[in-house]
């Protein structure tokens, strides 16, 4: 009897096995075929479902000029996925009383720009502060100390009143690692380093330092004209700030992952918070949370962020619904690693590959491919945008369109969603470039004009 009753168990348990090792070599040949096309030199992967490692592995070079192989050990820089890291420093201390989210950042800078007096720590958090970015004139090989950096900062023009708008904002997240530092009292890498990584058993994580000797640390590359680059190099300063400047491996963002799972080191309340997507004045919700991007695929969460420094790329992509989580780091620049990452979900839970509608409109798609392609190369159709969008699209300022054209070519348009509205018909399309995955959405009114033109990215 107890023979009968275990084999249908050992016939399941053989069966999975089987259909794991078929995915890990999916995964594998999805991954050799990537870095060939996108000329990378190593990408160091780890996928956990139901909470245990499914794939921890390293493909591929390290560091090219000594042929070093990447391993699960290999450090990488986190670019922005190290925002979720000063989001959650951030947390610790509101649950401490130490910092509002409703607070003015003036109550922890003193003197701020007239723009800033409004804008609090929410906004900072949520990218709807106004603040814009590095402009194109930063020198990011003078080294800063945080007063000078501050300092600076208020000199950058606000793009727009808090709360009126989302926009992806260094700068903002560059001013919480500042304002961690003034209510705690601690640099926000020590913070992290005593809060979050030692409790998390993190041993590798640690803020960016090229000058020590860290075993195991990749080198970032960069494509110019077809031919890999080393990494371009920054001061030991604007490798310290908190829009993301850290050193990680897999390894570490797996422990990472199951402290987010077991909802570890804050209460349930700050975590929801986290993952909520932020409201703007106007009350339109946007994809964004705390420190992380917010989407759904078929109906489940996706809780994710990217990051890109130095020659380096980095995701990671959390699925909860399906007990899964994809962490992904590479080493050069024109990686596109939501491709990747999204992928290599895609493979191991077929339920995470995006609906696809059938196209009602072939032909609009394709024109509408061609005119996102002319306005990447500064042709605006102007007749075919309300005022409004034109102008910003035309604008050769615009951060958003700057932004769009050093991520490559469009490589595939296909359409998600279509939706007639009484203020027109919105298309949400998902738009591969070569270093980049993004949701644009699009409305076109009824007067036939498009306006609505948003960037999610992926």
């Amino acid at each position: 009897m107890r023979r009968v009753l275990i084999l249908p168990f050992l016939v399941m348990a053989l069966r999975f096995a089987a259909s794991s090792q078929d995915a890990a070599k999916q995964v594998d040949e999805f991954i050799a075929n990537e870095m060939a096309g996108q000329k990378i030199p190593g990408v160091s992967l780890a996928v956990v479902k139901d909470g245990k490692p499914l794939i921890v592995k390293g493909y591929g070079f390290a560091n090219l000029e000594h042929q070093v192989l990447v391993k699960p050990e290999t450090i990488f820089q986190s670019g922005s996925m190290g925002k979720q890291f000063t989001a959650f420093a951030v947390m610790l201390l509101v649950e401490e009383g130490k910092i509002g989210l409703e607070d003015k950042i003036s109550k922890y800078l003193g003197d701020v720009p007239a723009a800033w007096s409004n804008i609090t720590i929410r906004h900072l958090l949520t990218h709807t502060s106004g603040m814009t970015d590095y402009p194109d004139s930063f020198d990011f090989r003078r080294d800063f100390t945080e007063d000078e950096l501050l300092k600076w900062a208020k000199q950058v023009p606000v793009a727009f009143a808090p709360g009126e708008k989302w926009q992806y904002s260094n700068l903002g997240f560059v001013t919480l690692g500042l304002i961690i530092h003034k209510a705690s009292g601690k640099f926000y890498g020590d913070l992290l380093l005593e809060r979050i990584f030692k409790p998390l058993g993190m041993t590798t994580a640690r803020i960016i330092n090229e000058a020590d000797v860290i075993p195991n640390r990749a080198a970032g590359y960069r494509l110019d004209k077809g031919e890999l680059k080393n990494q371009n190099w920054v001061s030991p300063s604007m490798n310290t700030t908190a829009d993301g400047s850290l050193y990680l491996t897999v390894l570490d963002v797996m422990k990472w992952d199951d402290a987010l799972t077991n909802r570890k080191l804050l209460s349930t309340a700050s975590y929801d918070q986290m993952w909520t997507p932020v409201k703007l004045n106007n009350g339109k919700a946007q994809h964004y949370g705390f420190g992380w991007a917010l989407r759904e695929v078929n109906g489940k969460r996706v809780i994710e962020h990217g990051g890109a420094w130095q020659g380096f790329k980095s995701f990671i992509a959390r699925y909860p619904d399906n007990n899964l989580t994809v962490i992904l780091f590479a080493n050069s620049s024109n990686t596109n690693p939501a491709r990747l990452a999204n992928h290599v979900a895609e493979i191991i839970d077929p339920r995470l590959r995006p609906n696809t509608i059938i196209d009602p409109d072939p032909k609009f798609t394709a024109e509408l491919r061609q005119l996102l392609a002319g306005v990447l190369k500064g042709e605006v159709d102007i007749k075919r945008f309300a005022p409004a969008v034109g102008q910003a699209l035309a604008d050769p300022n615009d951060r958003l369109i700057a932004h769009m054209k050093t991520i490559g070519p469009i490589q595939k348009f296909e359409l998600l969603e279509r939706n007639v509205t009484d203020a027109g018909t919105v298309y949400l399309y998902s738009a591969e470039f070569g270093s980049m995955t993004v949701n644009l959405l699009i409305r076109v009114g009824k007067d036939g004009r498009i306006d609505r033109f948003e960037l999610n990215p992926d």
